[in-house]
């Protein structure tokens, strides 16, 4: 089943650990070090965690010097909140739909 192994954005954004990552890289970009030294893990699971937030979209990264540094996908982040909005439009159009139709008890 390949479907399943296809990573999004909210599939990345279930573990605890990658809203975490994403929150501190909001703040600003950082170094696989800097972020383990923020949080209660490893080195080795940071950088296992921000491959799946990169897999997802959500991060890239750049070199610099001989560490990488990670910052928020602008366009990943964006397409999370475009799909985000989708899903809030449609259920506020399903409400609607329900507020409006007539009472069939009043009637």
């Amino acid at each position: 089943m390949d479907a399943y192994q296809a990573v999004d954005g909210f599939d990345a954004l279930g573990d605890p650990t990658r809203r975490a990552i994403v929150a501190c890289l909001a703040e600003r970009p950082r170094a696989v070090g800097e972020l383990a030294d923020v949080l209660p893990i490893s080195r080795p699971a940071v950088s296992q965690h921000l491959k799946v937030l990169k897999d997802a979209g959500l991060v890239t990264d750049r070199a610099a010097g001989t560490r990488r540094v990670y910052r928020l996908n602008p366009a990943g982040v964006a397409a999370l909140r475009d799909q985000l909005e989708t899903f809030w439009n449609r259920a506020l159009d399903s409400y609607q739909d329900v507020v409006e139709q007539p009472n069939e008890e009043k009637s």
